[in-house]
């Protein structure tokens, strides 16, 4: 006899294959449920492929083996032959008649963790291996694919080049110091020079190198070659935070163009962030209703409320004047200078302009050394977009291009020189104008997924104190 082909739960359920209804079939999964009688049993598979499960009718009596059925249990991994037919019950327009089964894999019920429903997801992050399989947490994997799909075809369609950038670094790009050390100096053993302090001239890379914060500075001298180019890799940061917007390990979507200023800046984020929302609401609109289902009512009403409305647009100063006569007593006080929090920026976005906010022209005190200075002496040219909900979620700038300007503030932030000489000399040889951005990808798949910790949008979320899967 020929072996079928298997088919896909998403394909059998979305018609994609109409023409094998009352055709012999093969499905393989795993079992979310079974439940029946003693003449008929009815499991629910699936594979992954999509948030509902396909229902496998079993005549128990055409099955000699009762040991067979015994070992379906929820968990474990089966193969299933059968005629595909068309539902006789709500919920699924077809279904699967068994003919043969075969068992690849048990879960004991006794001791599979997702053998009852309703696990908090607090529960589920102890058990990173096994999550997955929940239809939680196959939504959010499903919609972050996606979503990284669609950055890739977004900046390919716009003629970006995608340009890798260096984990292993000798630059702080933010100047933040929170960095995980990269050495391979025997900690036991350490070297030291005459002055006590670390020989590093000894380690691996003949200097002190830590994993990378950001792809930007090595971004910009892509961009001043190759003029609009992209960076989406894994970033690190060593910051001691437990709270729910922090990771040590995430992705970063960076661009840098060439000849942009800051207003073309702006332009690109509304646009790139518009089509990713309007891409997940077309390919993963399953996985959202079910999400919005479960934990956020209005998370679609939200993520149109991105894709049909554009993007305010002001400068910080403005938001100040708002924010301070808005009459509302802020946790965090708001004065010209201060850094917004995320209370304010939500106010700006859901209570004031109703809309995505777009800020620009902050003050120069808060902002890092690379950021094209205004002739104000006061500000910079930055930007931060402002989502409801999650407040920034894009932050970005113009980037200081003269030479002179970039020194001085190098200096004035007490940055060394001879860390940055590289990043210098762009603006020695050929300098152009030029901006960009940063996208925290996890804040992304938070945002379009609503889930309420970032810890649950990355499939194994390194925190403080937590590298176990």
């Amino acid at each position: 006899m020929e072996k079928l082909k298997r088919q896909r739960v998403f394909d059998l359920l979305k018609g994609h294959v109409d023409n094998l209804i009352n055709e012999q079939v093969n499905v393989k999964g795993w079992v979310r449920t079974k439940r029946g009688n003693k003449n008929v049993a009815f499991i629910a598979i699936n594979d992954g492929s999509i948030i509902h499960n396909i229902q496998v009718v079993v005549d128990v009596a055409a099955f000699a083996d009762d040991e067979l059925l015994k070992k379906v249990t929820t968990g474990s991994c089966i193969s299933v032959n059968g005629k595909l037919v068309e539902s006789q019950g709500a919920g699924q327009h077809v279904e699967i008649l068994a003919d043969s089964i075969e068992v690849y894999g048990t879960a004991d019920p006794e001791l599979y963790p997702l053998q009852k429903k309703g696990h908090s997801l607090e529960f589920l992050r102890e058990i990173a291996h096994l999550r997955p399989r929940t239809n939680t947490f196959g939504a959010v994997l499903r919609i972050r694919h996606a979503l990284a799909f669609a950055i890739h075809q977004y900046f390919n369609n716009k003629s970006f080049y995608y340009l890798h950038t260096p984990i292993i670094t000798g630059s702080d790009a933010e100047g933040a110091g929170a960095m995980f050390r990269v050495t391979t100096l025997d900690l036991q053993n350490i070297p030291h020079k005459e002055n006590g302090t670390i020989d590093f001239e000894q380690d691996f890379f003949g200097k002190e190198t830590n994993l990378t914060v950001s792809g930007q500075l090595e971004g910009e001298l892509g961009a001043l070659a190759l003029s609009n180019v992209y960076t989406f890799g894994p970033t690190f940061r060593a910051e001691n935070s437990n709270t729910t917007r922090h990771l040590a390990e995430f992705w970063m979507i960076e661009p840098e163009m060439a000849f942009y200023d800051i207003t073309d800046n702006q332009d690109l984020a509304e646009d790139f962030l518009q089509y990713l929302v309007k891409y997940v609401l077309q390919i993963c609109i399953d996985d959202l209703e079910f999400l919005q289902k479960m934990y956020d009512k209005e998370l679609i009403e939200r993520l149109k409320f991105v894709t049909e409305n554009t993007f305010e647009r002001i400068s910080y100063t403005q938001a100040i004047d708002i924010l301070v006569s808005s009459g509302v007593k802020f946790e965090f006080p708001v004065k010209w200078g201060v850094d917004l929090q995320s209370e304010h920026e939500r106010f700006l976005v859901e209570k004031h302009f109703k809309k995505p906010v777009i800020l620009t022209d902050y003050p120069r005190d808060i902002k890092a050394f690379y950021m094209k200075q205004n002739d104000d002496g006061k500000t910079v040219r930055a930007m931060d977009v402002l989502f409801p909900k999650i407040g920034e979620i894009i932050g970005g700038s113009q980037r200081e291009e003269d030479y002179d300007k970039l020194v001085s503030r190098i200096r004035e932030m007490e940055i060394p020189e001879k860390d940055v000489w590289w990043y210098l000399e762009t603006r020695k040889f050929g300098t152009a104008p030029h901006s960009g951005f940063g996208l925290g990808f996890e804040r992304l798949v938070l945002f379009v997924t609503g889930m309420g910790n970032i810890r649950d949008v990355i499939p194994f979320p390194r925190t403080p104190l937590n590298a176990e899967f």
